[in-house]
C-alpha cells in the first residue's frame, strides 16, 4: 500500500512539474530531463508510470480540456453553443497549453504514429459530441448531415485556434462566437 501512495505523490509530481514547465517554457524547453529535475525523480521512475514525454504533456493538456467540459458527467445535455464556449475557454484560458495542443495535434500528430492516433481518438470523441448535440437541437437532422456539420464547425474552431497561435492579439473567441451565430443563422 505505501508503494502505491509513492507512486500515486510520484505521478502527481510529474504532472505539476509537467504543467509547470509548460506555462513558463513552453514545450520545447519541457524536456524529460527538466521534468524530472523540476519532478525530483529520476528518468526510470518516470518510465515507470509514462511511456513518453508527449504522454504526460497529453495528460496535462487533457486534464485542462476536462476543467472546461460543459457536461462531464456525460449526461448528453450540452448544447453547441456550450461546447463552443468550452473550447473558448480552453484556448484562451490555458493560453499556452492550447498552443501545446494544436503544436502537437498538428505536428506531434504527422511525426508520431502513437499521438497522431491518440490526437484523432480526441478528435473523434469531439466531433460525436458536438454532432450529438446538433441533433438535439434539431431532431430531424440526419446523423450523417450532423457529422458534416460538426465536421466543419470543428474545423473552423481549429483553424481560428491555429490563427491565435501565430498571431496572439487575434480575436479568437469573437470569431469563435461570430462562426456559432453564423451556423445557427442557416
Amino acid at each position: 500500500m505505501a508503494r502505491y501512495r509513492a507512486g500515486i505523490r510520484t505521478e502527481a509530481r510529474i504532472i505539476d512539474a509537467t504543467r509547470e514547465l509548460l506555462g513558463e517554457v513552453g514545450l520545447d524547453g519541457t524536456t524529460l530531463k527538466a521534468i524530472c529535475d523540476r519532478a525530483g525523480v529520476r528518468a526510470g521512475s518516470f518510465y515507470n508510470l509514462f511511456e513518453s514525454k508527449e504522454e504526460v504533456v497529453l495528460r496535462v493538456v487533457g486534464e485542462a480540456i476536462a476543467a472546461v467540459d460543459p457536461d462531464p458527467e456525460g449526461r448528453h445535455t450540452d448544447t453547441v453553443e456550450d461546447l463552443v464556449e468550452a473550447y473558448i475557454a480552453f484556448i484562451t484560458g490555458t493560453s499556452s497549453l492550447a498552443s501545446i495542443y494544436v503544436q502537437i495535434a498538428v505536428n506531434g500528430a504527422i511525426t508520431h504514429g502513437t499521438l497522431g492516433k491518440r490526437v484523432l481518438r480526441h478528435h473523434q470523441r469531439r466531433l460525436e459530441r458536438f454532432s450529438e448535440a446538433m441533433r438535439r437541437e434539431e431532431s430531424s437532422l440526419a446523423e450523417d448531415e450532423a457529422t458534416r456539420r460538426a465536421e466543419l464547425l470543428i474545423a473552423t474552431l481549429n483553424g481560428l485556434a491555429f490563427r491565435l497561435v501565430l498571431d496572439p492579439r487575434f480575436d479568437f473567441a469573437g470569431h469563435a462566437r461570430t462562426t456559432l451565430t453564423a451556423r445557427i443563422a442557416q
